[in-house]
């Protein structure tokens, strides 16, 4: 038999009176591609630069924008960069280095990085299941923003007067919607995204969806097969698509503040932005809001970063990549505040209502107020144009690291399907269009709110929190530093090993607890889901992160063993006397 045709998979090694007993499996081989020394080809980034704006791409999304500038201003103003920074350096950055050296090390996707530790594998899967789940819906957001791409070639833009077939009594000019008396008024940029846009006026609830509209479904046929042929090829073509999906965002925060600036009340509104409370670093909730901020807002957790330095080259510096491409999604979150808030002091001024009127976070800031205060400019069809290609390269290219994600992952683990990554990533791809057809249906946004509140919350913390675990207290700190010091020849210092093992473990613990402590079910304005929606919910949250204990039952029972031994050389099963 020739063994150098065998695939050898330890799966115990314990060290008992200075004796070594080994147990393995031998497993037919799936045919690879490899180098004259016998190892393994794997693809790797064409330039340095294109994993760099990869990493900024998928980390600077559409939440960048419509979140971070709301809750500065919501949580005292530059006062909320307090607890922001100090969670950024104590878990975000030590979480976003721990990752992206676990995948270049690897060189595997988000489950077969575990090979290091196989009881913990479970958690790639989880992470696996949340960037798919996260891909049924995030998509349709880049649909929306490429239906009001569409829209703003025109001479008026559809969203400025009540007089259109889809507008109700209660439409006017400007509404003051904070108030109970006038719940029932509402703006006409309001009116055009949930009636001329979604048109939820047909629905009931999330019991009474309908069909697919031909029109949002159209745009989202064209987001999928932007997908499908930016990823089919891999990295090759990726790499090469965020030249543009990455950097245009930037330019257009740049444009679009230049313009912002030189509006009445632009300046009201940035020091709104920036204004200091510190009184309100005493409430909890603010603390709790910049944790999450920082949990999301980094990307860790989705498996994304992961796949994308398992392309890296073994000796990269990854350090310094976590430095860089980490500040840079921080700062651009700092700066689309003046781009934002300078628009918002310019309705608020314009309106003569207070900022707080107008100042909202989510779809409603990006569909509903920055439309409405476009179109009161002189070109204001250009001015829209600009904005929702930015909107759409800000999703696009996040979009592309979520599918990467889950293409990667089950493709490093199941080798057969190395041969046919352009079938695979056209299955998956379609996939994500048919479960997300139920979003652009006129029920759809009913869908859209479930699956944003449930596919990746408490889920996604869970999953870094086991992670963060894994690396630390079974794998083991030492050894991770080493494998570090082996690539980049630099050991990490006792700062990151103190967070890796003990600050943000027990951050993370922090954040799964809250997050069941203060949960609330979802809601769209007035409208309540059903007790079966919520079921539907939590039954979508729970399949991802049942992942974590099924898998490592799975692994006790089919291997002889009864417990996992902690030691320096990592965790395996170990056998029973």
């Amino acid at each position: 038999m020739n063994f150098t045709t065998l695939q050898v998979e330890l799966i115990l090694v314990k060290e008992q009176n200075g004796v070594q007993f080994t147990s393995t499996t031998l497993v037919a081989p799936t045919p690879t591609q490899t180098n004259p020394s016998g190892e393994e080809e794997r693809e790797t980034w064409g330039k340095k630069i294109d994993f760099l704006l990869s990493v900024i791409g998928f980390a600077v999304d559409l939440a960048n924008v419509w979140r971070f500038p709301y809750l500065c201003y919501k949580n005292g103003g530059g006062a909320f960069l307090v607890p922001y920074l100090f969670f950024m350096v104590i878990a975000g950055m030590p979480l976003f280095y721990m990752e992206l050296a676990l995948g270049q090390y690897n060189r595997e996707g988000a489950a077969g990085v575990w090979k290091i530790c196989p009881i913990f594998k479970g958690v790639g899967f989880t992470v696996i299941l949340i960037s798919l789940y996260v891909g049924f819906y995030y998509n349709v957001i880049i649909s929306w923003a490429l239906f009001y791409l569409f829209s703003s070639f025109t001479g008026e833009l559809p969203w400025v007067h009540c007089n259109n077939t889809w507008n109700s009594p209660n439409c006017s000019d400007w509404a003051d919607n904070s108030s109970v008396s006038d719940l029932d008024k509402v703006t006409p940029a309001q009116e055009y995204f949930e009636r001329g846009v979604l048109h939820i006026q047909d629905s009931n609830g999330i019991d009474d969806l309908g069909r697919p509209r031909w029109q949002l479904t159209s745009c989202l046929a064209v987001v999928i097969v932007l997908l499908y042929f930016s990823l089919w090829k891999g990295v090759k073509t990726s790499g090469k698509v965020v030249w543009i999906t990455a950097t245009m965002p930037y330019v257009v925060l740049t444009v679009l503040l230049l313009r912002g600036v030189t509006l009445p009340g632009a300046i009201d509104g940035i020091k709104a932005y920036l204004s200091v409370d510190f009184l309100r670093l005493c409430d909890a909730k603010v603390w709790i809001e910049a944790a999450t901020q920082i949990c999301f807002s980094l990307g860790v957790g989705f498996g994304v970063l992961i796949a994308f330095s398992s392309y890296n080259k073994f000796s990269n510096n990854c350090y310094r990549d976590a430095i860089i491409t980490s500040s840079i999604n921080s700062l651009t979150s700092f700066f689309s505040g003046f781009v934002v808030f300078s628009f918002l002091g310019y309705m608020s001024h314009k309106h003569n209502v207070a900022l707080d009127k107008v100042a909202r976070d989510g779809a409603g800031l990006v569909f509903v107020i920055y439309p409405e205060a476009i179109a009161t400019l002189p070109g204001s069809s250009v001015w829209a144009v600009i904005f929702f290609i930015m909107l759409l390269t800000l999703g696009i290219d996040s979009a592309m690291g979520g599918m990467e994600s889950v293409i990667t992952g089950l493709i490093d683990e199941f080798k057969f399907l190395h041969k046919h990554r352009e079938l695979f990533t056209l299955f998956i791809v379609v996939a994500t269009f048919l479960i997300s057809l139920f979003c652009v249906t006129n029920g759809g946004m009913y869908v859209f709110t479930l699956l944003d509140h449930f596919a990746a919350g408490t889920s996604i913390l869970f999953g870094v929190l086991i992670e963060a675990i894994g690396i630390a207290w079974f794998y083991g700190v030492d050894r991770f530093s080493d494998d570090i010091e082996e690539m980049i020849g630099q050991r990490p210092g006792r700062y990151w090993r103190l967070c890796w093992k003990f600050v943000s473990p027990c951050f993370l613990l922090f954040m799964v607890v809250v997050s069941f402590a203060t949960f609330n079910p979802p809601n769209y304005g007035s409208y309540m889901f059903p007790p079966w929606a919520n079921m539907v919910g939590w039954c979508l949250a729970i399949s991802s992160m049942s992942m974590v204990p099924l898998y490592a039952i799975y692994k006790l029972c089919t291997l002889p063993g009864k417990f996992c031994d902690v030691r320096k050389n990592g965790c395996y099963i170990s056998r029973p006397k």
